[in-house]
């Protein structure tokens, strides 16, 4: 019985083979040339030892709880598209109706201006 698991080890022994390869290759022959940019952190485009009451633009949070709003929708497609022939008519009104509903937000909040950057 556990001869047939041997494919997937030799896939999980190959892949992490290949990947240690890789990294170490990189690692190698990669070129260094640290400057104080490079090795400066960087987050959410501002600097990251400044004063930490300092205001915040708030559209990075909207970008990413938009991203995550219609990064969701295609969650639900996937498994509702595998089994549209089993749920029928009222499968596809019920998936309509959720579509309907996010396009109506994804208009809002092109309307309101969320997602141009400035």
């Amino acid at each position: 019985m556990l001869a047939e698991y041997l494919p997937i080890l030799l896939f999980i022994i190959v892949g992490l083979g290949l990947g240690a390869v890789l990294i170490v290759a990189g690692f190698v022959l990669g070129p260094r040339r640290p400057n104080d940019e490079k090795l400066s952190p960087y987050e959410c485009g501002f600097e990251a030892f400044e004063d930490t009451r300092m205001k915040f633009d708030v559209r990075y949070y909207l970008v990413a709880i938009l991203f995550i709003i219609f990064d969701l929708e295609i969650a639900f497609l996937f498994p509702w598209a595998i089994v549209l022939e089993d749920i029928g008519l009222f499968g596809f009104a019920a998936m309509g109706l959720f579509l309907f509903i996010l396009l109506i937000g994804f208009l809002y909040e092109w309307k309101k201006g969320a997602l141009e950057w400035e």
